[in-house]
């Protein structure tokens, strides 16, 4: 038995010396240390010596159960050592070796429009405000003027949440202005830009998820001239002097009266094309006098105070702005688009 020790503790000290990496030298490890390893076959005879001999031979298995569990461990930090050497050597980086350029981004076309127009606006007075996409219906229509009956609160055409139809998306941001009629001083002069949300199918000017910009005056004295001339001047400032425009009637409850303008269509510069759908004209943004019930709704006496009120498309802005001929490469996000701006 001494002889079978000396031998394993020899050939599993050379062999632990030449293992190559960690998973060879633990498969060395199994072969002589495990449960049916080379020394423990060895010490399973030990039941067969005499009892003089039995301590003697205990010692020596003990000595090389050491020597080995020694060897084994020195020989794991040499070859954690040489891995993470390799490892430094080959993710080593060359500092000299020029970097790859970061490719900038810059603002997308709808934001510069939208920059655009918050900045003339700054620029006469009006306040900029930001509120909740999720919005109640008492906010979105009650408060506007739009009864229960409207077509815009059919489930056709707005986001709900609920079967009650009491909690919705905002299809427009004309809560804002009733919001801020409700906690601000008089006069009012606000801009509120904004996501909205209608149910409309997706075409060349339409999407079921687009932006608006929708502004409000309340002021002694304010009249339907007021509004044209600040509408016309703040397109001129976006499109450049002398951008045609026309006014139509038309109906929203929010204002009375109320009317629609439109910008000539750049695409084809009023004559017709797929962009305006053969009309010539884009329709910008809806606008009118601020109806007296609204007013009254907030509390705001209508012998003294009038207003009027507007929403922008931002979209068709960007679109009129940048010559943008289909609305839907907007949302895209294609590079090869967006690279132009």
């Amino acid at each position: 038995m001494k002889e079978q020790l000396a031998k394993i503790r020899a050939e599993a000290l050379a062999a632990f010396d030449a293992a190559a990496d960690s998973a060879a030298l633990d498969a060395l490890r199994v072969q002589y240390l495990g449960k049916k390893g080379e020394l423990t076959a060895v010490l399973k005879m030990m039941g067969g010596l005499s009892a003089e001999e039995r301590p003697v031979m205990g010692q020596l298995a003990n000595e090389v159960r050491a020597a080995l569990e020694q060897a084994i461990e020195a020989t794991a930090k040499k070859l954690e050592a040489a891995a993470l050497e390799q490892q430094l050597k080959d993710e080593a980086l060359d500092v000299t070796i020029p970097g790859t350029p970061a490719v900038m981004g810059h603002k997308h076309p709808m934001y510069i429009a939208l920059d655009e127009i918050k900045d003339i606006f700054i620029g006469m007075g009006f306040t900029v405000l930001d509120g909740p996409e999720i919005e109640l219906a008492e906010l979105n229509f009650d408060r506007l003027n739009a009864e229960e009956g409207h077509p815009s609160r059919d489930w056709s055409d707005t986001f709900y949440f609920d079967e009650d139809s009491r909690v919705m998306l905002r299809s427009q941001t004309s809560p804002m202005q009733v919001r801020a009629m409700d906690t601000m001083d008089l006069p009012i002069r606000i801009v509120a830009p904004g996501r909205v949300y209608r149910k409309d199918e997706v075409d060349a000017t339409h999407s079921p998820m687009f932006h608006q910009v929708e502004g409000m005056v309340i002021d002694k004295g304010v009249t339907m001239a007021d509004l044209k001339g600040t509408l016309n001047t703040v397109v001129e400032q976006l499109y450049g002097e002398g951008t045609k425009t026309r006014f139509r009637p038309h109906h929203f409850p929010f204002t009375e009266p109320s009317c629609e303008m439109d910008v000539q269509c750049h695409k084809c510069g009023g004559e017709g094309c797929p962009t305006c759908k053969g009309e010539g004209w884009i329709e910008l943004l809806g606008a009118g006098m601020i109806h007296p019930k609204v007013l009254k709704m907030a509390g705001i006496d209508t012998e003294v105070y009038s207003g009027w009120a507007f929403g922008i498309g931002l979209e068709r802005t960007a679109m009129r702005r940048f010559k943008i001929a289909d609305l839907r490469l907007i949302f895209e996000n294609d590079i090869r688009f967006l690279e132009q701006f």
